[in-house]
């Protein structure tokens, strides 16, 4: 007789491991904490949405919904759906990255896209994503619960007047789209600025899809329906994909600003826009399909709408310092790679295209495992804090850190070892060279180092939002900007401009690294300390577990570095070398007693033979 145990429904397979329990499992294997209560909230959490990373405008911006600090009904079946969704949704966007690099390349012409491209994501969070994300999602819910009508009127309110500002919005940045070129590459030639305001001008109507399809991604959410948003993004990088292939065919490879066409420009703006579009299409309709029938209505009055947006001040004040910091970013990397080229020297990885390829395979370890992990540490926190407890909110944080950092640190020495090969083996075709890719592989090396102070500030500002807090993140910003801001603009007088971009990473951390500090020593005040020493200490053996494996890579890229070609000796490098190592870490690791590592480990090998 069959001994299967009957599934609850739309429950995930059982040989799903979720990140909910690993933090269990993880929690039985340590001492209880003695309870430590008077932890006092500034605020209540469930008004405070989740920015994501907020310093990244794009299409992999914002890896979590603003509503994430109260739990779904199904909290690991909603957990198991985003970490799918978002793994894919990466995928599908490494691959529309390897894409463009084929079709544009990394110097002018690609500095020149991806400077349009990103200007409608920046315009839009700065004025609309950030307000929806940090306030309006978390109002609706709130709304669908307490109003007698389910929310219903705040859902016509809100969507009304969002399609509205929206509509106005993107008019304007359009017809002020040479303006806004100006501001984010003001040393742009004159064919690049030709071809960037061009650009723009189509890709500036992606603002009201953006947020269309946010407020969409929002009342999706609100009902529990978590597919929709996370899937249909990989439909916009589809057709982002084609256009791309299409690209290549018509123009061929090495195309620049002086030789590309305007039917060639209208197709890589329109062919852009149309994802964005078919994206909010899916979404809509997703939407029309959970019930939503749209009634515009724009009585505000007494709404709530005004009073919930007046309480995102200083939640807005991180946005603009966010936006502040890509703003200097894209300025800095522009005019390098602008002036390595008409200094005469290789312009390869010297620009915002290499910087911003690099940087979207940083934050991948990020997007797909730490995210998982805060996903389900939020409404933990959130609901320790409700009790007053602030032994557990540490004991949150600690494990949700430690177990990020179980993965995170050999992936971020994996990425310094082979950084430089994997990059020559996705990028260096069409009209990306090998030069270009090993440009973009030196970028890669330095954001690595990076990765770690990455996961710990994003990690310590969901404590600050779980205890309702918004002013201490938006001050601690202020002078973790200052520190990136004056070393990006130190390099543009100190470097040379084809080492510029390399170095920016260093600048890019700073932000992390003085944030960090900063943070963490708030709330280890707030908090009676944070488990600093067993962090410390994790942190410590699981870097040292990575030296084997780091040293056995060096040796394989040297080894098969000796064979013809770029391709093989590369593939060859990073399989032997990936395989092996990863083996060396877990054998180094468990010799040493790391027990996140090992607990993790035994949690896999008996979902393996329970299958």
């Amino acid at each position: 007789m069959p001994n299967d145990q009957p599934q609850s429904p739309g429950r995930p397979p059982r040989r799903l491991l979720l990140p909910e329990e690993v933090l269990d499992a993880v929690e039985r294997t340590e001492p209880g904490t003695d309870p430590e209560p008077g932890l006092v909230t500034v605020r209540d959490p469930a008004d405070i949405g989740d920015l994501g990373t907020a310093d990244r405008p794009g299409e992999e911006g914002n890896e979590i919904g603003g509503a994430a600090h109260a739990p779904p009904s199904d909290l690991m079946r909603s957990s198991a759906v985003m970490a799918i969704g978002t793994v894919v949704s990466r995928a599908t966007g490494f691959v529309r990255t390897i894409v463009l690099a084929a079709a544009l390349g990394t110097q002018l012409l690609g500095d020149a896209y991806q400077t349009a491209n990103m200007v409608p994501f920046a315009v839009y969070d700065l004025l609309i994503g950030g307000l929806l994300a940090s306030v309006f999602v978390p109002f609706l819910v709130k709304r669908k619960k307490a109003d007698p009508d389910g929310g219903l009127a705040t859902e016509q309110r809100l969507f009304t007047a969002t399609l509205l500002v929206l509509a106005v919005l993107t008019v304007v940045t359009i017809v002020a789209a040479e303006w806004l070129i100006r501001i984010y590459a003001g040393e742009f030639t004159a064919p690049q600025h030709e071809v960037a305001s061009l650009l723009a001008r189509f890709l500036l109507g992606q603002i009201f899809f953006i947020g269309a399809s946010g407020i969409a991604s929002a009342m999706l959410n609100s009902r529990n329906h978590f597919g929709a948003p996370m899937w249909a993004p990989v439909l916009n990088n589809l057709v982002i994909i084609a256009v791309g292939v299409m690209f290549l065919v018509i123009a061929g490879p090495g195309s620049t600003p002086e030789s590309i066409t305007d039917g060639q420009v209208a197709l890589l703006g329109l062919g852009t826009t149309g994802g964005q579009v078919l994206q909010c299409v899916v979404l809509l309709w997703a939407l029309f399909a959970a019930g939503f029938r749209w009634r515009p209505r724009l009585d505000l009055r007494g709404s709530g709408l005004g009073e919930a947006v007046r309480t995102a001040a200083w939640m807005m004040l991180y946005i603009g310092i966010a936006q502040a910091g890509l703003l200097v970013t894209t300025n800095v990397a522009t005019r390098a790679g602008v002036r390595a080229a008409e200094a005469g020297e290789s312009a390869a990885g010297a620009g915002i295209t290499a910087y911003q390829f690099a940087s979207m395979i940083f934050q991948l370890p990020y997007a797909i495992i730490a995210v998982s992990v805060i996903t389900a540490l939020l409404p933990r926190m959130s609901a320790h804090v409700a009790d007053g407890r602030k032994d557990l909110v540490r004991s949150d944080f600690s494990r949700g850190f430690r177990l990020s950092a179980v993965l995170i640190v050999p992936i971020s020495v994996a990425m310094v070892v082979y950084a430089i090969p994997f990059c020559v083996l996705i990028y260096a075709r069409g009209s990306t060279s090998v030069d270009d890719a090993t440009g973009i592989g030196l970028i890669l090396m330095v954001f690595s180092v990076m990765l770690i102070p990455f996961t710990l500030f994003q990690l310590l500002m969901r404590v600050y939002y779980a205890l309702g807090d918004t002013r201490t993140p938006s001050l601690i910003a202020i002078p973790a900007e200052v520190a990136h801001a004056s070393v990006a603009v130190a390099l543009l007088f100190t470097a040379p401009p084809r080492y510029i971009v390399v170095l920016l990473p260093v600048a890019y951390g700073l932000y992390y690294i003085v944030g960090s500090v900063l943070a963490w020593q708030g709330l280890r005040r707030r908090m009676n300390g944070l488990d600093g020493r067993r962090v410390l200490r994790t942190l410590v053996l699981l870097y040292v577990a990575s030296l084997p494996s780091a040293v056995f890579g060096v040796a394989m890229i040297l080894t098969f570095g000796l064979l013809p070609g770029t391709v093989l000796p590369s593939l060859l490098a990073i399989a032997a070398g990936g395989v092996v190592g990863g083996g060396l870490f877990v054998l180094v690791a468990r010799r040493m007693g790391v027990t996140e590592v090992t607990t993790f480990l035994d949690m896999v090998r008996g979902r393996l033979l329970r299958r």
